[in-house]
């Protein structure tokens, strides 16, 4: 026992000698400065959570590197010299010893080792700038007892998630994607957990007449769930939309997230609105989100009725300009019509609100799909999701604006942004799934495609998309079902159809369906000529679709946005040079060789 503590006395004598402890205490120092640094620095560039967990074990075994070294090496004046032995010293090498300096040495040691751990094991952690940077507003509850003010709950819901989103420092998720766990029983942390976001704000509507009484719970869902802020407010109706930049500020402040210098500048912005006009408004995005023509015809009455109740609030025109939008490109009106109508209204919103992320978000989709005006396109877009970047559809849609400018990358980003950000969306999911066919992601286009269908059966542009994901993934079980789902022939003909699938494969399947439909077709189940064309792409006759393309320019009625996609055929056609000549016509990138 006396031997082995002599041995451990001999130890220390050449642990303080050696001056491990004075090198570990300024190692630890400058690592808890490293790890202090990298858990603030690395959520704001968006690394990911165990970029922080590597350099915490990096610099555990720094560390033990530093002690070994320390143990052979000491920094003199004249560089980095191995330890002489201490049997080798002679009194006049033996260096002085500061009483001092080992004191502060073992408590500096103390205290940042403790620091140290104290960080890395946990205890209570205040919070900290980019410790929150994704968050989901839950629906609003109704606490009024009067269930036909939902409209308007759900109209404060989604202005609210309208105004957060003006916030660049954190994601919020979108309306749809946070409606979808309404009245569900779900805890915040497992809905949290569902979307990927680190805290949620549950909001209760108390009363809502001429005033707006409203309670908010703020919480951190990072870890066991825990209370950020709470507030009560107590507003006239008439100040609704200042209300929502109060609030949006206080979450900022709340969550440490700082403001850009436009920011500020937007929400330093008053604003009153008449009651009743508000009222309206919300009434016409309720029905403007139902998606049905006899909805949007009550969206174009109450965007009317905003309108005229307040003539200087620029998010109506924006309304009424994109309802027109709608009609027009979907041919519910002529498109000769609907155009001056589009433009009149967006030029008002505008004037009224140059920063209304809402109007140039709308002037983007017209550029696009009505006027063909790629650089004013990509302004717009960029426009509005600089004022609201957390607009997952305006993401989506200029997702699709550069795909078919064959900028693929770039739509990358953007579409997986959009989805992100509103993940249980079936028009997001839909947009995202075509992104995917144009990329020759099949398997996640089919993914993508499916979950839209499944959310909503009834959407039928993600149906009508997914029976062409099922061709081009070689899924013909599942294309076929589908396909007689979705046809309007009687039962004889798909089964011809089924049954040379079954025996012959695909394109001669394919070419039995253009053959019953030139025989049978007339009889009131005809193919349109996009249509044909599509199904002659797919049945090889390159020749035969290309004239119907050259038809619809005819007409007036080519997908123009669209041309100069993988979508659309681009690499059957790149060789033809009307098509090329089609590029240039409509200025699309066109193959140069």
């Amino acid at each position: 026992m006396p031997q082995s503590s002599g041995r451990l006395s001999r130890i220390w004598r050449e642990v303080k000698r050696r001056n491990v402890l004075r090198s570990l205490a300024i190692y630890a120092g400058t690592a808890f400065i490293i790890l202090e640094a990298v858990t603030i620095i690395f959520p704001r560039w968006g690394f990911p959570d165990w970029a922080i967990d590597l350099v915490l074990w990096l610099l555990i075994l720094g560390a033990f590197v530093n002690v070994i070294v320390a143990w052979f090496y000491d920094i003199t004046p004249g560089g980095m010299q191995r330890t002489k032995a201490l049997e080798e010293e002679v009194v006049e090498e033996k260096p002085s010893s500061s009483k001092g300096w080992k004191a502060a040495t073992y408590i500096s040691l103390v205290v940042i080792v403790g620091l140290v751990a104290l960080n890395i094991i946990g205890g209570p952690k205040s919070l900290r700038a980019g410790d929150i940077q994704s968050m989901v507003i839950l629906p609003f509850d109704n606490f009024t007892g009067d269930e036909e003010l939902d409209y308007f709950v759900e109209g404060m819901h989604a202005s609210l998630i309208g105004d957060m989103g003006q916030l660049s420092g954190l994601k919020v998720k979108s309306r749809t994607s946070s409606n979808a766990f309404k009245d569900m029983d779900m805890t915040i942390p497992e809905i949290a957990s569902e979307l990927g976001v680190d805290a949620a704000l549950e909001t209760a509507v108390m009363c809502l007449g001429d005033t707006i009484c409203v309670q908010f719970r703020l919480v951190s869902t990072t870890g066991d769930e825990e209370q950020l802020w709470v507030g009560d407010y107590r507003e006239e109706k008439s100040q609704i939309l200042n209300l929502y930049t109060r609030i949006t500020k206080q979450i900022a402040e709340e969550v440490l997230v700082e403001l850009t210098s436009d920011e500020e500048v937007l929400m330093a912005e008053s604003r009153t609105v008449d009651p009743d006009a508000y009222d309206a408004y919300l009434k016409a995005q309720y029905h403007w989100n139902q998606f049905t023509p006899q909805d949007v015809q009550l969206a174009w009455d109450y965007f009317q009725r905003a309108i005229d109740l307040d003539p200087d609030w620029a998010d109506p025109y924006a309304g009424m300009a994109q309802t027109w939008m709608f009609v027009g490109y979907f041919g519910m009106v002529p498109l000769d019509m609907a155009t001056p109508k589009i433009n009149f209204y967006l030029d008002d919103a505008l004037e009224l609100d140059p920063n209304s992320a809402y109007a140039h978000y709308v002037k983007a989709g017209v550029s696009v799909w009505l006027e063909w005006d790629w650089e004013l396109s990509e302004k717009e877009f960029l426009r509005s999701l600089e004022l609201n970047p957390n607009n997952a559809l305006c993401r989506m849609y200029y997702a699709h604006f550069l795909f078919c400018q064959r900028r693929h990358d770039e739509a990358m980003v953007q579409a997986n942004l959009g989805l992100e950000l509103d993940p249980l969306e079936p028009v997001t999911l839909g947009l995202y799934g075509v992104v995917m066919l144009d990329r020759g992601d099949y398997p996640s286009a089919v993914e993508h495609l499916e979950k839209a269908a499944s959310i909503n059966p009834e959407f039928g542009f993600a149906r009508l998309q997914l029976l062409r994901a099922y061709r081009w993934a070689q899924q013909y079980d599942d294309w076929i079902k589908l396909w007689k789902q979705l046809s309007c022939w009687d039962e004889e003909h798909k089964m011809t159809v089924e049954k040379t699938l079954n025996e012959q494969g695909y394109v001669a399947a394919v070419k039995a369906l253009l053959k019953i439909n030139e025989e049978f077709g007339r009889k009131g189940c005809q193919m349109g000529i996009g249509i044909k064309k599509m199904w002659y792409i797919e049945a090889g006759d390159y020749d035969q679709a290309f004239a119907f393309m050259e038809k619809l320019d005819e007409q007036g009625n080519l997908d123009v946005p669209y041309l100069a996609s993988n979508f659309n055929g681009y690499d059957h056609f790149k060789s033809y040079p009307g098509y090329v000549e089609l590029l240039k016509k409509y200025k699309l990138p066109y193959p140069k060789d």
